[in-house]
């Protein structure tokens, strides 16, 4: 597998399991209440391999879908893993789980922000473009306060580590290593294409984008946040994916260290049950992507029995 395309590959932490995306097919290995890994599936919407993914900035989209439709997508599959028959989310309440997801996120950290900002601004008279780093300012302490709370939740620690398993499994392979839980468990916490690091640099885009415009009416103000969203997200991919291609220069080595100083607050250590599920996962994807079961070293003396749950 040729390093040009180590780029397409990235994860998300999942309820007891890890979903790993390549650039035509999506995996999750969530293990289930019994103790088998269960494997998901699926080949991944047209827009990944429209000719969308080849154009700078909008490809942005893909990694804002990745982050919101179909983390949510596979977070709600893993969560069926673990409810009983009567509690799984399917059909009609799946989606409107997933629009009222989309719809929350946008407006608690886009919407409320704005809101937030313009108040402040009729309530002292302050000049528009404070009102506008004032916001910038509260959707930042927003993001990471919710993210350093929810990091305290025992449920969520385990979520956590689950996304450290990720990332280990990804920096493993990444370097050639063979796939076992304790390879994989050597390697860091820490990767430069997270999507924490994709919302951090999100958020910080939008500080700059949005004090450029400067005041605004309150009605446009808020519009402006929802419908430049994409615009943001094409920038910040771009930027993820030029600090990733030169992640040897210094320079680099330093802008990057506030998205790694962030993960630390959405990484745990894994256990090597954690890891076996990431790396279940991980081949699951790269054997759809290249149509053949050996398509990275594997570690065949796993014991876990695997259940394939779609394809």
């Amino acid at each position: 597998m040729s390093s040009e395309r180590l780029p397409s590959y990235g994860g998300q932490a999942l309820i007891e399991g890890v979903m790993m995306r390549g650039s035509r097919y999506v995996a999750a290995a969530m293990r289930s209440p019994d103790g088998e890994i269960v494997v998901d599936t699926k080949e991944l919407p047209a827009i990944y391999k429209s000719n969308l993914r080849k154009i700078p900035f909008l490809r942005g989209l893909i990694m804002l879908w990745d982050a919101m439709g179909l983390g949510i997508e596979f977070l709600t599959r893993s969560a069926n893993v673990q409810s009983d028959e009567e509690e799984k989310i399917e059909g009609p309440a799946f989606y409107l789980t997933l629009a009222v997801s989309l719809l929350g996120g946008a407006l608690v950290f886009f919407v409320g922000p704005a809101a937030l900002g313009h108040f402040f601004e009729s309530l002292t008279a302050a000049n528009g473009w404070w009102g506008n780093l004032i916001e910038g300012a509260i959707r930042l302490v927003l993001i990471v306060g919710y993210i350093w709370a929810i990091g305290k939740m025992p449920d969520i620690k385990r979520v956590f580590a689950y996304h450290g398993a990720e990332h280990k499994t990804i920096n493993a392979f990444e370097d050639g290593a063979v796939l076992t839980p304790e390879n994989v468990s050597r390697y860091s916490l820490e990767h430069p294409r997270c999507g924490t690091a994709f919302l951090l640099t999100l958020v910080i885009f939008s500080i700059i984008l949005f004090s450029l415009l400067g005041p605004l009416p309150i009605g446009w103000r808020l519009v402006s946040r929802i419908v430049l969203l994409p615009l943001l997200a094409g920038v910040a991919y771009e930027y993820l994916r030029w600090t990733a291609n030169n992640i040897e220069n210094p320079l680099v080595c330093i802008l990057i260290k506030p998205n790694l100083a962030l993960q630390h607050l959405t990484t745990r250590e894994p256990d090597l049950s954690m890891l076996e599920v990431s790396i279940s996962a991980f081949q699951a994807m790269l054997a759809k992507e290249t149509q053949q079961e050996d398509a990275v070293p594997v570690d065949q003396t796993a014991s876990t029995p695997v259940t394939v749950l779609s394809d």
